[in-house]
């Protein structure tokens, strides 16, 4: 009789399922499309640190300063963080940050409430880089849909 408990199966690392969606990942990833999403977002989390100073709000509004380096620090780290090595497994960070790009373009009314009067370049700034990184974080999250349907 043959014994279940001696035969041995290959982990699921190697199911087919598996091999096929990092296969499409891989395909996602090395298209230029992909590289300059991964690098626009980049670019996008350290203008939003840096916007405080660039803008010049850090002494007027020093909460929203630091909530604006904390989000572009945590974008740029879920934009750059594995995608091109791991997107199989990474892509999913693209959702997170697309809640930070969404999070950036309401904060100036959420930390510093309606009491104070925001300057318009503050307004402005966070409205235009929170559009853009959330139209960036989208489109890299939709990356390995659309690589599966080409093939």
């Amino acid at each position: 009789m043959f014994d279940v408990a001696e035969r041995t199966f290959p982990g699921i690392e190697q199911h087919p399922d598996i091999l096929a969606l990092r296969a499409r990942s891989e395909r996602a990833t090395v298209t230029s499309a992909a590289q300059i999403l991964e690098g626009l977002g980049l670019l996008a989390g350290l203008y939003l640190a840096a916007s405080a100073w660039i803008v010049g709000f850090d002494a007027t509004l020093p909460t929203l300063a630091v909530t604006n380096l904390i989000a572009g620090i945590a974008y740029a780290f879920f934009m750059g963080g594995g995608f091109g090595s791991a997107f199989e497994r990474t892509h999913a960070m693209s959702w997170a940050a697309a809640c930070v790009a969404a999070w950036t373009v309401v904060a100036p009314f959420v930390v510093s409430g309606a009491r104070d009067s925001h300057p318009a370049s503050v307004i402005v700034s966070n409205a235009v880089i929170g559009g853009l990184a959330f139209v960036f974080a989208v489109a890299t999250g939709m990356l390995g849909r659309t690589a599966g349907r080409r093939s």
